[in-house]
């Protein structure tokens, strides 16, 4: 059963969202403020959360930066502004979606699923990523129980990290566009930059240390995994 945590301070708002998912079948939890929505994330561990911007006593984007992002749920966020540098923002802190009100509660339904989705059919179960674990040297990246091991110690990756990474690592030699990681990784088409794909690859090689030569950069054109690190990368 799929547990959502609706965190929305506007009344309305979230009753029609709580009603909409209850209707679909799902457990629903809601909070009013970005405390309480740390507290019942901890008890309710939920699978999604949609998560407000714009609150009392903690906004969204410091809810967001306390949730176990190790564990934590996939989260949309809501926000009034139809500015792209809180889509950026958002992006960037490792969101995996985002709605700007005035929303239609048919397309939130939409996006809770394919989150959902996203959340138990990892890119482990695709046809085209057949292979459990990936393993080059002293790297290891098991899909399943989506880890990173390097030199055996387990690597705190993100859950998009791990997806840009394993994306890149199924794919060997193939040339990645940051328009298409960003559809594959992200799953939205988003017209405004790339930043958050550079941003995320900055992160995953400074994680991967002396593996990181293992994604290279395209001039001009994205990014690509190789099976043979390159000296200074």
């Amino acid at each position: 059963m799929l547990k959502v945590l609706v965190v929305e301070d506007d009344f309305s708002i979230s009753s029609a969202i709580s009603y909409a998912l209850e209707r679909e079948g799902y457990t629903v939890r809601t909070a009013s403020d970005g405390e309480k929505a740390l507290e019942k994330a901890e008890v309710f561990k939920p699978d999604v959360i949609i998560l407000d911007i714009m609150m009392p006593k903690m906004n969204g984007y410091e809810v967001f930066r306390k949730l176990n992002q190790k564990e934590r749920p996939r989260v949309l966020l809501l926000t009034v502004k139809n500015d792209i540098v809180d889509k950026v923002l958002g992006l960037e802190l490792g969101a995996d979606d985002y709605m700007t009100k005035p929303f239609d509660i048919r397309e939130v339904l939409a996006r809770v699923k394919v989150l959902y989705r996203r959340s138990h059919f990892t890119n482990s179960n695709n046809s085209e990523n057949e292979k459990v674990t990936i393993e080059m040297g002293g790297l290891s990246i098991e899909l399943h129980s989506r880890t990173v091991r390097m030199d055996v110690q387990e690597l705190d990756l993100t859950l998009k990290e791990f997806d840009l990474l394993v994306e890149l690592a199924c794919n060997p030699d193939r040339v990645y566009s940051r328009k298409v990681l960003l559809k594959k990784v992200w799953d939205i088409h988003y017209a405004g930059g790339t930043r958050t794909v550079d941003i995320h690859i900055q992160r995953l090689r400074k994680k991967l240390g002396r593996w990181q030569g293992l994604i290279q950069t395209i001039n001009g054109i994205g990014y690509k995994f190789i099976t043979k690190p390159l000296d200074n990368e």
